[in-house]
């Protein structure tokens, strides 16, 4: 028989061709020298990774899991919602990364009286030429950061849509693009509810990941406490260009990811819809909804990311299991049920893991 020759036009034939004739010892050769050269590329960019890591750590103590999801959304494209008490490095955190990235970098305080003009911009009367100007608002840059998103009403919230959705805003009659790459970094206070809006659930599901932020260790609350008191201040450098940046994400998209997988996400996802289908018949009572189609998209774009991270060129079903949480907490909605017996969407999610097969 003869080999499969490793030229081919593009990574997607060649892996058609890999999953056409796997039993084949020689398509498995050829799956390992392919597989071996996405791992190559990863490598490459594990420096710039590294780098950009170093820069955060100047002003972020601890917060790893954070990093890495921050991380994440930045080589899919995918926007985060941060939500944690007061005090626990959100906002610093994404001002460290914004600032280790050669991107313009916009931070949106929102309060109740912020209007959707205030954050897209609107039209302003010239009335020396007689005519209408556009004049573009904070929008307009590569990362957005929406400190405390949930204290503006509805209606400006809503005015993030088009953004988050389409990379565009529409300003009187015309649609402007916004420059690539274009992310939302929004934070919220979990406790404080006094004139706060809840999010709509159409917005919500447009961020791909929302992160839980957790108390530090002592230890690293004491690395905290003595930067404070020694006044040591720290400034993050850029050490990383937007198109560093795409290439990055050009090389996550061609991770391999095997039928198998793909299969196990969206097992995963049916699993919230349809429990009883996977022997869950005991949290058909907690869900009031299961999570959209976005889940699966953004559940294989994460795991690819965290396999980039992680400095692989293939995603395993545990990338999938370890982002999981992140992608699925925020899309879960949960019965009065649940919430008066105390189960939270990541205990849902817990228990989907622990019972769907994994491949």
């Amino acid at each position: 028989m003869m080999p499969i020759p490793l030229k081919s036009s593009g990574a997607i034939p060649l892996r058609r061709q890999l999953l056409t004739c796997r039993p084949q010892g020689s398509c498995l050769t050829a799956m390992s020298v392919d597989i071996q050269q996405i791992k190559e590329q990863v490598l490459r960019h594990s420096d710039q990774i590294e780098r950009v890591k170093a820069e955060v750590r100047k002003v972020l103590i601890g917060q790893d899991v954070m990093l890495s999801r921050l991380l994440i959304a930045m080589l899919t494209g995918g926007h985060v919602l941060l939500e944690g008490l007061p005090g626990l490095a959100k906002t610093t955190a994404i001002k460290a990364l914004a600032n280790a990235l050669r991107c313009k970098f916009n931070r949106i305080q929102f309060t109740p009286d912020l209007l959707p003009a205030d954050l897209i911009g609107t039209m302003i009367y010239n009335p020396r030429e007689g005519s209408f100007g556009t004049r573009k608002g904070p929008i307009f840059a590569n990362l957005i950061l929406a400190d405390e998103i949930n204290r503006a009403p509805s209606k400006v919230q809503s005015a993030l849509l088009e953004a988050m959705q389409e990379h565009q805003v529409t300003i009187g009659d015309e649609s402007y693009r916004l420059e690539e790459p274009f992310l939302v970094l929004a934070t919220q206070n979990p406790i404080e509810q006094e004139g706060t809006y809840p999010l709509p659930e159409a917005q919500v599901d447009r961020f791909m990941l929302k992160i839980i932020v957790g108390y530090p260790s002592k230890a690293e609350e004491r690395k905290v406490v003595d930067s404070v008191l020694d006044d040591i201040r720290r400034e993050v450098q850029p050490v990383l260009e937007p198109a560093q940046l795409v290439d990055m994400k050009r090389t996550v998209g061609s991770l391999y990811m095997d039928d198998k997988v793909k299969d196990y996400v969206l097992d995963v996802v049916a699993a919230t819809r349809r429990p009883e289908e996977f022997r869950l018949k005991e949290l058909r009572s907690l869900i009031e909804y299961g999570a959209s189609p976005r889940a699966s998209i953004n559940l294989c774009l994460a795991a690819r990311a965290h396999a980039f991270l992680a400095g692989r060129g293939y995603v395993t079903p545990q990338d999938v299991k370890e982002i999981a949480a992140d992608v699925l907490r925020h899309r879960v909605i949960l019965t009065y049920e649940a919430e008066a017996e105390q189960t939270t969407s990541d205990d849902v999610v817990r228990k989907i893991l622990e019972s769907v097969p994994v491949p």
